[in-house]
């Protein structure tokens, strides 16, 4: 009964709000659907992807008359993209930071062919986070002026020891240095990354697989090829 109601609220607020608010809201929707199959919490063969595409077509429509972004790739999509020979070095981060992570990649492809998912997710997200913590360093400024920078109760920007990797990916999505498509997969790595702690891991029941393991690692190639341009 309270799924049906919810489901006719949604349908009200379709029919009576403008294009553009419903063409995002789909799009939102949408998003969150595959974030909850990434997690294990959905079931991918209940939401076909042509399906999906269709509800993403009617979003660019709706929307029609602002610029619209390309296309996110859907999870398949993503996963087969091919990134070539990843290069710490174009990020110009601090020269022994830069060492440390070209050590963390070189143990996550050994992973990847050991087949043990966990080590590569956890890699990946502190990977990134120490990608993006160098990056925000080297652009002090910009991250935080952005709109979306973690601010304290006083309304003062956080310092950067002091924002979680969510808060990182939102300010690089906000400066356009990193895609859409990015910003989607990255959230999911976050989530991953969180079962480091095996009580919540438990609680969720996650169990990771070699396909996990393959999303978090081209989260990470993807958002290193975007941020080194």
């Amino acid at each position: 009964m309270r799924r049906y109601r919810q489901v006719n609220r949604l349908r009200g607020f379709w029919q009576t709000a403008n294009n553009e608010l419903v063409g995002k809201s789909i799009i939102k929707l949408i998003d969150f659907i595959d974030h909850q199959i990434l997690l294990g919490h959905l079931k991918k063969e209940d939401f076909p992807p042509e399906l999906t595409r269709r509800g993403r077509d009617i979003s660019i429509r709706l929307c029609a008359g602002r610029p619209s972004a390309a296309p996110i790739p859907t999870e398949d999509e993503f996963i087969s993209k091919e990134f070539g020979n990843l290069s710490i070095e174009r990020l110009s981060l601090d020269p022994v930071i830069c060492g440390i992570l070209k050590q963390r990649i070189d143990e996550i492809r050994k992973d990847l062919t050991a087949q043990t998912p966990l080590a590569v997710i956890f890699l990946c997200g502190s990977t990134l986070e120490g990608v993006l913590l160098g990056i925000a360093c080297a652009k002090a400024r910009e991250f935080n002026q952005s709109a979306v920078s973690p601010r304290d109760k006083f309304r003062k920007v956080k310092q950067f020891q002091d924002w979680t990797l969510n808060d990182f990916i939102n300010v690089a999505r906000d400066l356009n240095l990193l895609g859409e498509d990015v910003k989607k997969f990255s959230h999911a790595l976050r989530d991953f990354r969180n079962y480091i702690h095996p009580y919540q891991q438990m609680s969720s029941n996650f169990s990771p697989d070699e396909h996990t393991a393959k999303i978090c690692w081209q989260v990470l190639q993807a958002a290193i090829t975007q941020l080194s341009k």
